[in-house]
């Protein structure tokens, strides 16, 4: 049951047993029933949103960066009408896009309202953003790697593989933290408009209501998450950069005991299997 269904349940019943104040503010003992459900439907509308986002945006990114100039099947055209269809959805304020897809989210959900018409828009704003970060973070990549893998027999998919995006990860890691913080955000806009969550729990109760308890409850909740995603994203991010990755096998005796500061470059480069 989603956090809007409670949350309505939840005014009812208070009401009726008299334990809404007059003034309509939640009492204090009350606002952890209340804005815990709404942090999970946030959570399940931000888990499934990213996912799609991975699942679309780093083939779509690997994509874009390869039909550049610098790629490995450049294409002008095909780059252009791409990076266009990118731009676009990236302009758009979240707000105005989501009221613009209504119809379209309407016709994937059946509805308008609640965690999948919000997943819609969210998942469209999210994959914009993310392709762009894995686009960029592809064109950081040497392309030196990549020729090394070629020379090595590796296919296409091969090259992109462990030649571009396995170099690039920290880089997309980092991306990928703040699209995901991007996206706690844009939960809390979609909750304005009937998708649940903390953004409808601060609307509806913290601002409507004039209830600065639960407000601020929201805060926190909403400080908290971005904090914790950050602290992950970062740690994720630095565990996987060459440096580290080096100095994990120099601690396994990889290579004889050399040390992660005595590796060259090359030692890095993959070579398709």
């Amino acid at each position: 049951m989603s956090a809007l269904t409670l949350a309505a349940s939840a005014a009812g019943t208070a009401h009726a047993a008299g334990a809404v104040r007059a003034d309509n503010r939640v009492p204090l003992p009350d606002i952890p029933a209340l804005v815990i459900p709404a942090l999970g439907d946030t959570l399940i509308m931000v888990g499934v949103t990213m996912a799609i986002v991975v699942l679309v945006g780093i083939p779509l990114g690997a994509i874009v960066h390869n039909l550049g100039p610098d790629g490995l099947f450049p294409h002008r055209a095909g780059h252009t009408v791409l990076s266009w269809i990118i731009s676009i959805g990236r302009s758009l304020p979240f707000l105005v896009l989501m009221a613009s897809i209504i119809p379209f989210t309407r016709l994937i959900t059946g509805t308008n309202i609640g965690i999948p018409a919000a997943v819609v828009p969210m998942s469209i704003a999210g994959i914009a953003f993310f392709t762009r970060i894995v686009e960029n973070s592809l064109r950081s990549v040497p392309r030196e790697y990549a020729k090394v893998s070629i020379a090595s027999g590796g296919s296409t998919v091969q090259v992109i593989i462990t030649a571009q995006l396995a170099e690039a990860v920290p880089s997309i890691i980092g991306g990928l933290t703040i699209n995901t913080i991007a996206m706690i955000e844009y939960s809390a806009i979609a909750g304005t408009i009937g998708a649940g969550g903390i953004g409808y729990v601060a609307v509806t109760y913290g601002y409507q209501r004039f209830d600065h308890a639960v407000m601020i409850a929201t805060i926190i909740i909403l400080v908290a998450t971005v904090a914790l995603t950050q602290l992950l994203g970062d740690r994720v991010a630095r565990a996987l950069t060459p440096a580290s990755r080096d100095r994990r096998r120099a601690g396994r005796g990889d290579r004889g005991g050399r040390t992660g500061n005595g590796r060259v470059a090359e030692e890095r480069m993959p070579v398709a299997a």
